[in-house]
């Protein structure tokens, strides 16, 4: 009996403890709350306010209120935002926006030479108004940006009754122990009936356990959503995403954040040539698509260090400041032995999960001492990372297949580390993914991140079959995580970009002397239309295919011979494999057939131009060309696409693009084709060289618009949102737990 009285006894203090802690709590938590949904809204309109301020400088300068109107409507979409107007010198306001208050006026704005935030009550609400200066030549005017708060006291009225409701759990659950503790006690007698009592105890104990985590867990989610970065800003069309909007939202929402990025490929790669030492580009859609990123954050790029000169390049600390014009970020270069690329790269990764994931119809090989190798290389460099983390919780962004258990091994070593894993190829089926000997272990290492992202959202289903079927974990589709060992992952569809502008754009010559230049290399006459080709020697691209294509259309429409050249550029790679050494052979051959079948002493249909390109060459045959053929049987993305149409600012030419493709769900504007379907192929080359310039126009306008909109810095800063919104719920969750 004294023992049950002393349960009461401690079930009520128990109880006026949970009461106190709810008390200081519940302000405490409004405050919090209170503080973040400002900077939310402050963040916002800073990136707003950078993003127009050389539109509305422009409009100023042409006096033309009608423009300002149109953006400034445009900017209003954003759900987050009231109203949005002008302040004149005068004090008048220039183009308001629908929602703007009548009783608002400029007189209530505090006017500065710098940005400036006041609250002010209008209608019983309280508005936060957020004020730019804006100049055009002499004249001053400011930006105005309405929110609406009262959102704020929405959301601390369901932190409040989240936090009653854990209490209240808590309390009930006292009471219950207390009372499952008496009853017990009381039964001490029968020893056989009190394990009965027992087991079922624990076992309900267990359930109750589940559900209120479980509910728990819903509720913290609902509050999250609310708290996050509005995704609002990254979809509005108006704003211009660039290296200084990133850097912005960088300052903004991640400040003093970490960068560092792995991957396989380099950057730069620095090869001896005699005496001299050559700095190479490599064409890699990796590359092209992560160096300008980085280039905005700064931070550390790792990889593998492949030149010939790159040892003799890097400091004591295998480190080198790129680019070498303008350095702006350190490359960290880890050496890999010719034995270990030989099993970690060409093994493991390019014999069996390059071709696992591609559905090319090359059989995957594996073999445990590549696994081994595999497994090392991923070791050494997350100890890279280690190395070079400035603090315990950088953001990494790990690149592809070659690092599949990398966020797993980091996650051990940097248990606060935001992970970013993007896997830029396709990721296949259950069953297919099945035929790997490890794929327990390569699951379990992507799930190691963070963030999971692929190109597309048919690739993230097919990663939560593959987990369903062969993880023990818990998925939830509603809101796109896999939970494993008690961390989540968020897995993601990025569709990934380009630079807007490219940088290979600057320093062209016009289209016209594009032209001319690139017929008087070849040795074509000034009327020779022409299709180009250009990637790496891979199995993956439908070299092949598309050369099949143009034999095809001679075939069946001889009137383009003597008129119609396919120049296909491709830049050897992984030769030491058969499958790639025998690919490049056998492009030779049927080069050579097509050409014997349909050429003359002056015409050769099919020029196969074997050697790597750098950036400003492509371009230059992208916009001398009529027409540019992306025929992969399977691919991720495929950057190739959308360059052509960021090379083409005279808005003609026109590409012909296979449906097999991650771009072709977003250039629907180009001629989607079945690369397998020759004659398909065949027919779509005839309608590109036929087009109408209005028909062109129309079709690489609408792309050029969707990858000016769609940048690769907007495919980082969707990336980088979402990490930012995961570190502030990892702290909101260490404050619920601390709460409990």
């Amino acid at each position: 009996m004294q023992r049950t009285k002393t349960a009461l006894k401690y079930l009520g203090l128990g109880i006026a403890v949970t009461v106190m802690l709810g008390l200081a709590i519940a302000p405490f938590s409004k405050r919090l709350i209170e503080q973040w949904s400002r900077n939310d809204v402050e963040a916002r309109s800073r990136l707003v306010y950078n993003a127009v301020q050389s539109q509305i400088v422009a409009a100023m300068a042409d006096g033309d209120n009608v423009q300002l109107s149109l953006l400034f409507s445009a900017i209003a979409l954003d759900q987050r935002i009231l109203a949005v107007g002008l302040c004149a010198p005068q004090g008048g306001l220039i183009a308001p926006t629908k929602m703007m208050p009548a009783a608002f006026s400029c007189e209530k704005v505090a006017r500065s030479d710098a940005e400036s935030f006041s609250t002010i009550a209008i209608d019983g609400h309280r508005i936060m108004v957020g004020a730019f200066p804006v100049s055009s030549g002499t004249t001053r005017s400011y930006l105005v940006i309405l929110h609406d708060l009262s959102f704020i006291d929405k959301r601390s009225g369901e932190a409040r009754a989240f936090i009653i409701a854990v209490l209240f759990g808590v309390a009930v659950a006292m009471a219950g122990g207390a009372m499952i503790f008496v009853f017990v006690t009381l039964r001490g007698w029968m020893e056989s009936l009190r394990r009965a009592v027992e087991d079922v105890r624990t076992g309900t104990s267990s359930l109750a356990a589940t559900r209120d985590q479980s509910a728990i867990d819903v509720q913290i989610k609902k509050l999250l959503s609310e708290v996050e970065v509005g995704r609002s800003a990254i979809n509005a069309t108006q704003i211009e995403w660039s290296p200084t909007t990133l850097q912005q939202l960088l300052r903004d929402s991640l400040p003093e954040a970490e960068v560092l990025i792995v991957s396989n490929r380099e950057p730069y790669i620095h090869n001896r040539d005699g005496d001299t030492v050559s700095v190479q580009v490599p064409a890699s859609g990796l590359v092209s698509a992560l160096e300008p990123v980085i280039r905005a954050c700064g931070g550390t790029w790792i990889a593998h260090g492949s030149g010939s000169a790159d040892r003799e390049t890097v400091d004591r600390h295998d480190r080198i400041d790129v680019p070498p014009d303008r350095p702006a970020y350190s490359l960290r270069r880890i050496w890999i032995s010719d034995e270990e690329q030989e099993g970690f790269y060409y093994g493991f990764a390019n014999e069996g999960l390059w071709p696992l994931c591609h559905i090319a119809f090359v059989r995957p090989t594996f073999r445990e001492n590549d696994w081994r190798l595999y497994q090392a290389i991923n070791e050494r460099f997350a100890d890279a990372v280690v190395q070079e983390a400035k603090t315990d919780d950088p953001i990494v962004l790990v690149q592809d297949y070659h690092f599949a258990l990398a966020p797993r091994m980091i996650r051990n070593k940097l248990p606060k580390a935001t992970i970013i894993t993007f896997w830029h190829i396709p990721w296949p089926n259950a069953e297919t993914f099945s035929i790997c000997p490890w794929k327990e272990q390569i699951i379990d290492g992507m799930l190691g991140s963070t963030i999971l992202g692929f190109h597309t959202q048919f690739h993230c289903n097919n990663f939560f079959e593959t987990v369903d079927r062969f993880i023990e974990s818990r998925i939830d589709r509603e809101h796109a995580t896999v939970t494993l060992g008690g961390h989540e992952t968020m897995v993601r569809a990025y569709p990934i970009s380009i630079e807007w502008p490219p940088a290979a754009l600057e320093g062209q010559p016009p289209v016209e002397v594009c032209r001319a230049e690139v017929r008087a290399a070849l040795g074509l006459a000034p009327d020779t239309r022409i299709a180009v080709g250009i990637e790496r020697f891979d199995y993956t691209k439908g070299i092949l295919d598309r050369m099949r294509a143009v034999d095809d259309l001679l075939t069946r429409q001889p009137d383009w011979k003597g008129r119609l050249v396919f120049v296909q550029v491709a830049a050897p790679t992984r030769s030491k494999l058969s499958s790639y050494s025998s690919l490049q052979d056998d492009a030779v051959a049927l080069a050579d057939e097509i050409n014997a079948r349909h050429g003359s002493a002056d015409y050769t249909p099919i020029r196969l131009l074997i050697r790597h390109h750098g950036a400003a060459e492509v371009f230059k045959l992208f916009r001398a060309a009529d027409c540019c053929v992306v025929s992969s049987l399977h691919d991720g993305m495929n950057l190739v696409a959308k360059e052509f149409a960021a090379a083409r600012d005279d808005e003609r030419g026109v590409l012909v693009l296979s449906s097999f493709t991650g771009a072709s769900r977003e250039l629907a504007a180009a001629l989607i084709v079945n690369p397998y379907h020759l004659h398909e192929m065949a027919t779509a080359l005839d309608t590109a060289l036929r087009m109408p310039d209005r028909e062109q126009q129309e079709r690489m306008r609408a792309m050029r618009q969707q990858i000016r909109e769609w940048n690769v810095y907007r495919w980082a800063a969707r990336m980088l949102i979402d990490a930012a919104a995961s570190r502030r719920r990892q702290r909101i969750f260490d404050l619920a737990g601390g709460a409990r």
